[in-house]
């Protein structure tokens, strides 16, 4: 067993039938890296080797044009003049969409390819979530958050989670979309509309083709809607991969009922959280948003290529995006922001982790080998941290995980399962960064109870009002 088994992360070893392996697609798609359609570098903007034939490795548009050969181009120029076309928001998400799919449909790196699920595999995920939540009313006092409980393909996937992404990338591409409209000079700007709008329509097309990719991608990998610690899917309804999870578990060595249990306990326990905690989403996707307002354009890089901007290569304009283009500032505020987002994931990966162990530990032999295995995926990051990071420096990476897990569990021997599940009432009552360096502090400090204090200003507040009953004794 590699180190990273099941992690989102290393791309495979070259094939030793390299050639072959390119053999496989002749429209260009491309295997010969180890039969990941996009190279070593699947997430990056630019150079994606072996993306196709001839010329393939310099040509990061191989993907959707095909290897440029004298047959593609009349495909290739017709989707550079949709690119030119596009009028929409900051992405183009028909393109985004387009591509995820045709990502999916060339399957992943050892082969398999995406299929519609069984009744069968339909019918194993919704019992496993009925007992998941079942397990969970005994360590949580959070109820069931889940209304339906759906089995899903790769496909499915990608359709379900696109309205949670295009709500975290949405911001940051607008503030390239201006950014590039900014690098012509304030007197040029007026006479320069129209290649302002080809910039801006390349903009989006290059988000959609990035993220494309990337959600593409990870739909090969996630077991659920959940796994990147964001609530992607829809509200209320816990969704598995059979698909993934049967690869996930393929050398582990455990049965793969105890492994789909397992990973529907996860889920389950995210719905209960996402679903009665109201603001944790808000947050959440706040705390994304407020660290990309501190993420700076480096105009200078842009300025070089719009200088050297040729319409028929719009692969320069792509590669100057590769080139450390988004910056976070180095400011107090900026810092607090990625404090706030890395703490907000850390707590709820840890409340996760730490309900779900309490849950499985007496039930399923494996719950501890799960644990580990889960654990050692989420540190390895994959590829929504991958895109993440490239389009705007931010990895959705619960680094302090373990510290969090061990936290919540030492408020549940101290305050028993009330009054840890409790914390999440209010932002204001849940541990910060520095709590989890000293959670015993934590642990044992008294809080407000933020319900008493709503409970005596709401009588106060009746006790003033002339109207109400007191006032008229």
């Amino acid at each position: 067993m590699s180190d990273t088994p099941f992690g989102f992360g290393l791309p495979p070893e070259e094939p030793e039938n390299g050639d072959e392996g390119k053999k496989k697609d002749p429209a260009g798609g491309g295997q010969g890296s180890g039969g990941n359609p996009f190279g070593a570098n699947p997430f990056g903007f630019g150079g994606l080797p072996g993306m196709g034939g001839p010329g393939g490795a310099d040509n990061p548009f191989a993907a959707m044009f095909g290897s440029l050969n004298p047959n593609d181009l009349g495909a290739a120029f017709q989707q550079l003049g949709q690119m030119l076309s596009y009028e929409g928001g900051p992405v183009n998400w028909d393109m985004a969409k387009q591509i995820a799919r045709q990502v999916v449909a060339q399957g992943t790196a050892d082969g398999t390819k995406d299929a519609s699920v069984g009744p069968a595999e339909k019918s194993a995920v919704e019992e496993a979530v009925r007992l998941a939540d079942l397990w969970l009313d005994g360590v949580t006092s959070l109820p069931s958050g889940a209304s339906t409980a759906v089995a899903w393909s790769r496909a499915e996937w990608v359709e379900a989670t696109l309205p949670a992404w295009q709500q975290l990338v949405d911001p940051v591409a607008e503030r390239v979309g201006t950014a590039m409209g900014d690098v012509l000079p304030q007197e040029m700007q007026a006479m320069a509309g129209p290649l302002i709008g080809m910039m801006r329509s390349m903009g989006g097309a290059m988000f959609g083709q990035q993220i494309g990719q990337a959600v593409g991608a990870l739909a090969g990998e996630v077991v659920g809607s959940t796994d990147v610690g964001l609530p992607l899917g829809p509200a209320g309804r816990a969704a598995l991969l059979p698909l993934n999870i049967e690869a996930f578990g393929k050398d582990l060595g455990v049965p793969s009922d105890e492994v789909r249990l397992y990973l529907a306990l996860r889920e389950a326990a995210h719905q209960r959280l996402f679903a009665h905690v109201p603001w944790l989403r808000a947050h959440l996707f706040g705390a994304v948003e407020g660290y990309a307002r501190g993420i700076k354009v480096d105009t200078s890089k842009l300025e070089e290529a719009v200088g050297q901007l040729d319409p028929t290569h719009p692969e320069q304009l792509q590669e100057a995006l590769q080139q450390g283009m988004f910056q976070p500032e180095d400011t107090p505020e900026q810092k607090a922001a990625l404090a706030r987002l890395e703490t907000a994931l850390a707590l709820v990966e840890g409340w996760v982790d730490a309900v779900v162990h309490e849950a499985a530990k007496s039930r399923l032999t494996s719950a501890d080998a799960l644990r580990e295995t889960l654990r050692r995926r989420r540190a390895s990051g994959g590829p929504a941290e991958q895109t993440f990071a490239t389009l705007i420096g931010l990895e959705l990476r619960p680094r302090r995980l373990r510290d969090a897990a061990r936290l919540w569990a030492s408020l549940t021997d101290a305050r028993g399962v009330d009054g840890r599940d409790g914390l999440w009432e209010h932002p204001d009552m849940l541990p910060t960064a520095s709590d989890l360096d000293d959670p015993d502090g934590f642990v044992h400090r008294e809080h407000l109870d933020f319900s008493e204090l709503d409970k005596m200003l709401g009588e106060a507040a009746k006790g003033e009002n002339p109207e109400s009953g007191d006032g008229e004794k």
